[in-house]
């Protein structure tokens, strides 16, 4: 398969590259500082100033197939890579997690009034969303113990339980949350069709935000990880997803392509990674020697090159048939990448922080950001260890006799 960019996402590429150069880069001193402030980034007048320009720039919801550029998962990648590179700007190009798979939730399973209310406005960055899936007291990398109950009454959904690690629920600008629970109505022997995806306005009486949760001390920034509680909320009807008992289904199209982006998101930390790490290692010397002639660290800068370039083929080769044959077809790719990417960019990124000593434990620098956002990436939508095994279960299904 070739990988070559064709015209479109070069010029894109180029426009986004001189962006970040000109605008993102001089400013991430500013939001490192707002960080460990503890301030929020999410009513930043800077990054609001950037999303102007940005908009201005038509650099503006480059990750939607139906935007202005109507760009497929490959023409994506490079662009996602390049945005990634400072963690929190692909929020200034209106395409961070978990707006983007929410919208991408929303254009292939809401109804037109659900676009209308909800879609448009995340589009418009008006507003900001999030995703509740996660549960405190069950183990939900088997989201089929998900215990968050949705009950029908009458004309409305009335829901109750408890959600953490709610990507986006923190943001001041969030205003809908969509939430994964299992329907208290449905016969609990039955195999499917247990559990509803719903649309619910985070005003909505009944939910309370408990907490903030940190990552490493770090909170996830922009938007924010927490939990939450819902006590007796209610939502019409016409706020589920797809339908009644079908939340498995909306969740398996909204976590193929977010997973997809996790790897290009984790590609663009480890390329800023090894840059700052060849920077550093030229610039210092131990014992009358420049760090970047010693054998090891030629040797981890080699080996950095090699997984990074390993990985970006394997996200390509996932988006190609993510593109081509859709997320059941392109399950075990896509699986493949998310254990292989944030694995990546965790070691790229210790051996950064490695040829930066004590300085790579501070905040002077994005590193040991940046890392606790690649260990993140080992758990958040699916651990490693459930997509090894659905991994090895596709391959010994190649071998199985039939009949």
């Amino acid at each position: 398969m070739d990988f070559q960019h064709n015209d479109k996402t070069k010029a894109l590429l180029e426009r986004v590259e001189n962006f970040m150069d000109e605008h993102v880069y001089p400013a991430e001193p500013e939001f490192l500082r707002r960080m460990n402030e503890g301030g929020p980034i999410g009513s930043s007048q800077v990054l609001h100033d950037l999303q102007e320009k940005a908009k201005a720039e038509g650099l503006w919801n480059l990750f939607f197939h139906h935007g202005l550029h109507e760009l497929n998962n490959v023409e994506f990648a490079p662009l996602c890579e390049a945005m990634s590179k400072v963690y929190w700007s692909q929020i200034v190009f209106n395409s961070m997690a978990p707006d983007t798979g929410n919208i991408e939730t929303l254009e292939a399973f809401g109804t037109e009034a659900q676009k209308e209310q909800w879609m448009k406005p995340l589009l418009a960055g008006e507003i900001s969303s999030a995703f509740a899936m996660t549960e405190p007291d069950v183990a939900s990398s088997d989201a089929t113990n998900i215990r968050l109950s949705i009950h029908r009454d009458g004309d409305e959904f009335v829901i109750n339980g408890r959600k953490w690690w709610t990507s986006g629920v923190a943001d001041p600008h969030c205003k809908l949350l969509i939430v994964l629970g299992r329907d208290a109505d449905a016969d609990p022997d039955a195999k499917h069709g247990k559990h509803t995806m719903l649309l619910v306005p985070k005003d909505s009486p009944g939910i309370t935000v408990v907490r903030e949760l940190s990552v490493f001390g770090y909170n996830e920034w922009p938007h924010g990880h927490g939990e939450v509680l819902f006590e007796d909320v209610r939502v019409p009807a016409e706020a589920v997803l797809l339908g009644k008992g079908r939340g498995f289904e909306v969740a398996q199209g909204r976590l193929g392509p977010g997973r997809i982006h996790y790897g290009m998101r984790c590609i663009g930390l480890a390329e800023r990674a090894l840059e700052l790490m060849c920077r550093r290692v030229l610039e210092r010397e131990t014992f009358g020697a420049p760090i970047a002639t010693r054998t090891v660290t030629l040797e981890r800068i080699a080996e950095s090159r090699i997984m990074i370039d390993q990985a970006r083929l394997l996200v390509l080769n996932a988006a190609h048939l993510l593109d081509t044959v859709g997320v059941k077809g392109a399950r075990k790719e896509v699986a493949m990448i998310k254990v292989a990417a944030p694995n990546m960019a965790c070691q790229v990124i210790d051996w950064a922080i490695q040829a930066h000593g004590g300085a790579g434990l501070s905040a002077d620098t994005p590193l040991a950001y940046y890392y606790s956002r690649a260990r993140l990436m080992r758990i958040g939508d699916g651990p490693d260890e459930v997509h090894r095994n659905s991994i090895g279960k596709l391959e010994l299904a190649r071998y199985k006799k039939k009949g």
